[in-house]
């Protein structure tokens, strides 16, 4: 990485053995609960929400209130608790596993790709394992979902790089494991143009530019690259850090949602500075 010097390339690979201590240390379900109000922002689209958009605590992950309406598929966030006649609590954790990195439900039904499992296919074996016994332990909430409709076939986007599973061992480069909480919280989902209605990872990875509406009007995802004047090449690691946690760009504007800001205020330091290394290998793009 550029302007990496000896003593700092020693501290991130002390910092990315930190990590890996600190999650083999939890139990699978703080594990998981830490990846799922976190990183993975799953109350985004999962939970329902009360006056002023803020979400309903005593209905968190029993379905989301806004309705998906693309090309292919119109479809709401399903209800993730384990309810039994409502949710997944007639699911089995391979169920729950071939869901989240295949976007298969049984009996076989195809899970419409707003769901990021194109992603998630890069989830280390432990961290699956700990979604899985995170979203079996929340409380069961009886809420049914208008089912799905699909329209077209679906595709399915999987980045560069994302379309295996990564190991414990991977995570101890730091670079690795920058690419690997990015990957898992689907930053490049929203962060990387579309053409004909396909993400353009080849040609403009992380370069913005899609745009967003909802009740805070429209936003325009931002350029996340490392070039100097359109990405965030420019932008220090406490700035990045301000801007993924807090929503407050580098010139002290307030960023706009869907961007989960309250969530990724929850993830640690350590994983911050891990996106940020990453973040900063991206090539720049216009």
């Amino acid at each position: 990485m550029a302007n990496c010097n000896t003593k700092t390339i020693f501290v991130l690979v002390s910092v990315a053995e930190m990590l890996t201590a600190t999650a083999q240390a939890q139990t699978p379900v703080e594990r998981g609960r830490y990846l799922v109000e976190g990183i993975l922002t799953c109350g985004n689209c999962h939970s329902p929400r009360g006056p002023g958009g803020v979400i309903d605590a005593a209905k968190l992950y029993s379905g989301g209130p806004q309705t998906f309406d693309e090309p292919t598929f119109t479809v709401k966030g399903a209800n993730i608790t384990p309810d039994p006649d409502s949710g997944i609590g007639k699911w089995s954790a391979d169920d729950l596993k071939k869901a989240l990195i295949e976007g298969v439900r049984p009996p076989g039904v195809p899970l419409a790709p707003i769901m990021p499992y194109g992603f998630y296919k890069v989830f280390t074996t432990g961290d699956l394992d700990a979604v899985v016994a995170y979203l079996r332990s929340v409380p069961a909430v009886s809420n049914k979902v208008q089912a799905p409709v699909y329209k077209a076939a679906l595709h399915v986007e999987v980045p560069p790089g994302a379309d295996k599973r990564m190991t414990d061992a991977d995570l101890r480069e730091p670079v690795k494991h920058g690419f690997y909480l990015v990957t898992i919280a689907h930053c490049m989902e929203c962060h990387t143009p579309k053409v004909n209605d396909r993400l353009d990872f080849a040609n403009g990875l992380g370069s913005g530019g899609q745009s967003f509406r909802g009740p805070w009007g429209e936003s325009i995802s931002r350029n996340i690259t490392s070039h100097q004047e359109k990405g965030i090449g420019a932008w220090s690691d406490a700035e990045i850090k301000r801007a993924i946690t807090q929503g407050i760009g580098k010139n002290g504007s307030q960023l706009k949602p869907p961007m989960g800001f309250e969530w990724y205020a929850r993830m640690t330091d350590a994983d911050l500075s891990a996106i940020v290394v990453y973040l900063r290998t991206v090539p720049p793009k216009e």
